[in-house]
């Protein structure tokens, strides 16, 4: 369902989009997706959150990478969104429309996910060889780039070398996303750091407006990257953390994936669990109170 009564020119896993000629809309809902189904029950404030602690780090990170945020003000919702104020203050973005690239950009600086079984299977991350001795969690030397494709809803994302990237989008632009995407990270690990998160891994997208490279999507949040608390970290085992894997483990506990069927309703408890998670991320990392809950 979408957040308001206008209908999306396109929507995707969690936010719609509308197409107001040179800029977008961008509305985040409340939607939570795992195992690539999107769940009937919705997590309370969660679109709000990945609003707003994205809106923080575009000003946090505007000295280190361009990004394409023009406004969060409800002030500036254009005149046929004005009378959704109340149900949009907070979940949305006025943007700049770029030209997308095809390539989801993952930064790993520590061992987990499909990363950790790939490395316990071949000693490598997308085809980048790691030193041996690795366990999970592992922090790893530098931060690595590991892109994937953008699959479409219902389908895996695919993760690729750097060069299966390099074909895809020419040698020099693979280079520059890595670059970016590598520089950005760094600068978000340590302010994260400061604050008593650790950002295991992220996701970023990248576009191009008259011709610049900017960041664009969402960036570092619950959704898009892996946040473990500073002060549990320990090398050797899964860590607790502040994203969406309350849900998967409660999924994963109570239903099978390969049986074709949907999965199950959340209870209660487990939605406002979640919820929680996802505040106290964007309250650690912001150092503000949230201020829609």
């Amino acid at each position: 369902m979408s957040v308001i009564d206008i209908e999306p020119d396109a929507q995707g896993k969690v936010r719609d989009l509308y197409d107001l000629g040179d800029r977008l809309l961008v509305v985040a809902s409340d939607r939570i997706s795992a195992f690539d189904y999107i769940l009937e029950d919705e997590i309370p404030h969660k679109g709000q959150v990945l609003t707003q602690l994205s809106c923080f780090w575009f000003k946090l990170l505007d000295g280190v990478f361009e990004n394409h945020l023009i406004s969060a003000d409800v002030a500036d919702l254009p005149e046929r969104f004005k009378p959704y104020a109340d149900a949009l203050e907070g979940r949305f973005m006025l943007v700049k429309k770029a030209d997308m690239y095809p390539i989801e950009c993952i930064v790993r600086g520590y061992l987990a996910g499909s990363g950790l079984k790939e490395y316990q299977a071949q000693g490598t991350v997308c085809g980048i060889e790691l030193p041996g001795g690795l366990v999970n969690s592992s922090k790893l030397e530098t931060p690595i780039f590991t892109p994937s494709t953008k699959a479409e809803i219902g389908d895996h994302d695919e993760n690729i070398s750097f060069e299966r990237c390099a074909e895809i989008i020419g040698d020099e632009a693979a280079a520059e996303l890595r670059d970016a995407a590598i520089k950005v990270y760094t600068a978000a690990r340590d302010h994260a750091a400061d604050h008593g998160i650790i950002i295991a891994d992220t996701k970023f997208e990248f576009g191009r407006v008259d011709g610049r490279l900017i960041l664009a999507d969402e960036v570092l949040t619950p959704d898009s990257s892996r946040f473990w608390p500073g002060d549990e970290y320990e090398p050797g085992k899964s860590q607790s953390s502040f994203d969406k894997q309350y849900v998967r483990d409660w999924l994963t506990a109570h239903w099978d994936k390969e049986s074709g069927t949907k999965p199950p309703r959340l209870p209660e408890d487990v939605i406002k669990r979640t919820s929680e998670k996802y505040i106290e991320a964007y309250e650690k990392i912001t150092g503000e109170k949230f201020p829609f809950a």
